[in-house]
């Protein structure tokens, strides 16, 4: 688009609320590449004025096409759309015109075993028992207690000693890092978060109007040096980092770099919040025991277990999780007694480890495969991670296009970027396909698409 191009729409007069009509034009503008990745929208005042609209409609359209990942606002540089058409790439596959099929590697989700019947196996012994009536009230103080109690038990595999009064159960990490942030972080207050981040990560700091502030990276993460000097530009005092398997480029701190972050972080005095979603599935130890009480751990069985419990656990010192949830019940509301049931008894019983051991086992084998397939063009390479890194010297754009036009589905750099960013590399999970030999076509393709470059 030129730079004296100003996208102004025409809004359908139907009877949905306006700023729904704004959304749908958007939306509309993308998929039919009006407007194309990168793109910046208009600022909402003067669209406002442009369509005769309120700005606070303007304001309202334009939070709803972040929210459904169309858009993405950075401050100081407005609103940009981001990569794909109705959706964004990473949150819906879009078919190819002609082919009946695409191998998603872009989501990333726990392996899938067609051969497990854990679930089928415990719900009927569920029926069998007798009926605990599960969903017919909410959540009691003793499921409750429970859910903590086993959540110490399994989360002792990552080397943390906890009693129950150090944890809240959530309804997965993405809704934990949402409270969280809202508890200890004011609208407008500025956020520092790895300068490639997960998604869900940048959209929960979007929709709490959090501005954020990338920091440097390095094949093991987080650069202690930029930490610092970013908090002293930013004057931010939280963090939000994956030191393990981190997403998107599976990089994993050592020892030495953990205690350099640490020590950053206790001479500045600031609050990290740690998601370790992908840490069981590596031999590394988490970050959070170097931070006493500055530090928030969360964690959850989605990555690593079943992705359809959704159940987590934050973790901090009794006195930040005052602060987190009072009285301690807004962070399970979203909590199933179901799911609970479930989860506990898969901690308590072993399937939970057994799963847990399964899901190790093949994303080695699909690491390794990986690593044939695409050789030097992966980075960090030393952990078995579910996503892969790959780095694409011509071009992370159009390397995504011609997959996607192969029938393969992968994730550009620009999706995990905080702000403008040069890095020309893609994600391929490894774990989205439905088997090693799907894997491995989808990874044979994008090593074509490579070697034509």
């Amino acid at each position: 688009m030129g730079s004296n191009f100003v996208w102004i729409p025409q809004l359908v007069d139907d009877d949905q609320p306006r700023y729904l009509a704004l959304v749908d034009a958007i939306g509309n503008a993308i998929e039919s590449g009006v407007l194309k990745v990168g793109d910046r929208l208009p600022p909402q005042r003067r669209l406002a004025w442009k369509l005769g609209l309120n700005p606070s409609t303007t304001q309202q359209a334009y939070r709803e096409a972040a929210a459904r990942h169309l858009v993405a606002g950075e401050v100081g540089r407005g609103t940009y759309v981001l990569a794909g058409s109705k959706e964004a790439t990473l949150f819906r596959l879009k078919h190819c015109e002609g082919q009946k099929t695409l191998i998603d590697l872009s989501t990333n989700v726990p392996v899938a075993d067609p051969h497990n019947h854990d679930l089928h196996d415990c719900l009927r012994q569920l029926l069998q028992d007798r009926d605990q009536g599960l969903l017919d009230h909410y959540l009691g103080p003793e499921q409750l207690l429970l859910g903590r109690i086993r959540g110490a038990h399994w989360l002792a595999n990552r080397g943390l000693a906890l009693s129950a009064d150090q944890l809240l159960l959530c309804g997965g990490a993405q809704q934990a890092l949402a409270l969280v942030l809202q508890s200890f972080c004011q609208a407008g207050e500025p956020v520092m978060l790895e300068a490639l981040t997960a998604p869900g990560i940048k959209a929960a700091c979007r929709q709490l109007r959090l501005p954020v502030h990338g920091v440097a990276l390095d094949d093991q993460g987080l650069r202690p040096d930029d930490l610092d000097r970013v908090a002293r530009a930013s004057g931010a005092r939280v963090l939000v980092t994956t030191p393990t398997l981190h997403n998107p480029t599976g990089a994993c701190m050592d020892d030495g770099r953990r205690q350099a972050i640490a020590g950053v972080v206790k001479r500045l005095g600031l609050l990290v919040i740690e998601d370790d979603v992908y840490g069981a599935l590596s031999g590394r130890p988490p970050l959070y025991p170097l931070l006493g009480d500055q530090g928030i751990y969360i964690s959850s069985l989605s990555k690593t277990v079943a992705a359809g419990l959704r159940l987590g656990w934050i973790v901090a010192s009794p006195k930040l999780l005052s602060q987190v949830d009072p009285h301690a019940q807004a962070s399970h509301w979203p909590v199933s007694p179901l799911a609970l049931h479930v989860a506990c008894q898969w901690i308590d019983d072993g399937t939970a480890a057994r799963r847990l051991a399964w899901q190790k086992a093949e994303l080695s084998q699909r690491w390794r495969l990986a690593r044939r397939l695409l050789a030097d063009g992966l980075h960090n390479t030393g952990q078995p991670s579910p996503h892969a890194w790959l780095g694409t010297p011509q071009g992370a754009e159009g390397v995504v296009r011609r997959c996607r036009e192969q029938g393969v589905e992968v994730v550009p750099a620009s999706v995990f970027a905080i702000g403008a960013s040069e890095v020309q590399a893609v994600r391929i999970s490894l774990s989205a396909a439905s088997s090693r030999a799907e894997l491995k076509r989808g990874l044979e393709v994008v090593r074509q698409v490579l070697t034509r470059q």
